[in-house]
């Protein structure tokens, strides 16, 4: 029996691809309510596939994966996705991209509309609502679709690298939008990088992966709200040098 229980919880989780070892080999790992998790590793460690048996898009082949202490079969409302690139669809405003997981269920009503725009006003985009993918920045873009993930007011949201093709300044905006939106509702993180400035930045614990497992998990005890310039202070530094070593495999 696991001795611990999570929100989210993977109890000996294995997954493997056919013809090849484990992606993820025996994990057992647990995320409680309103905490932001970031996974980090080299590439090929099994970051991305732990997310989606996280997200029930893929099924383990032994052991379980549990939300709320219910086996998680599927997506479903009760999560929210941001991947690696905005995704969204040309042909409509932000505004439509935002409310495009409550039409995929049901035609939007008032206090959808109103919700939405309320996230775009959250994220700074109030003025854009009509504006189309091709009128934003890359920012924007995925400010918008930050505001997608959340319009159902997911219990977990998921994030796959969603900030790696942005520039620096409006990567730290991005980060701060995600922490302090997250936080005001509650909502609990997963999100997968390769930046171990950025995991140390957003994250209330880091899993280190390697090989399939799950090799260090460390507890960042950093103040909040968290501001840019706290990575220029000593605290900060030192947590990235033991996410480091922990990637390099040496003890921290």
């Amino acid at each position: 029996m696991p001795t611990e229980m999570g929100f989210l919880s993977m109890e000996q989780v294995v997954f493997t691809y056919p013809g090849r070892a484990p992606v993820v080999d025996g994990i057992d790992w647990h995320m409680q309510a309103g905490e932001i998790h970031c996974l980090v590793g080299r590439s090929g460690c099994g970051k991305t596939t732990l997310l989606q048996l996280a997200a029930g898009l893929l099924r383990p082949q032994s052991g379980r994966v549990l939300l709320q202490g219910r086996g998680l079969l599927a997506p479903g409302p009760q999560l929210g996705f941001m991947f690696q690139a905005p995704t969204l669809l040309d042909w409509k405003s932000a505004l439509d991209n935002v409310l495009l997981p409550v039409s995929l269920q049901r035609r939007p009503g008032a206090t959808d509309v109103e919700r939405a725009k309320a996230l775009l006003d959250q994220l700074g985009l109030a003025t854009h609502a009509q504006h189309y993918p091709r009128q934003l920045s890359g920012g924007q873009q995925s400010r918008v679709a930050l505001a997608r993930a959340l319009v159902l007011e997911p219990a977990l949201l998921l994030l796959d690298e969603p900030f790696a093709a942005l520039d620096a300044i409006t990567r730290a905006e991005l980060q701060d939008d995600l922490l302090r939106t997250c936080r005001q509702r509650g909502t609990t993180v997963l999100f997968v990088t390769h930046d171990i400035h950025e995991a140390v930045y957003l994250g209330d614990r880091i899993a280190v992966m390697h090989a399939g497992r799950i090799v260090d998990d460390i507890r960042i005890d950093l103040p909040g709200p968290r501001q840019q310039a706290m990575r220029e202070e000593l605290p900060f530094n030192r947590l990235c040098g033991w996410v480091r070593r922990s990637m390099d495999g040496v003890a921290a």
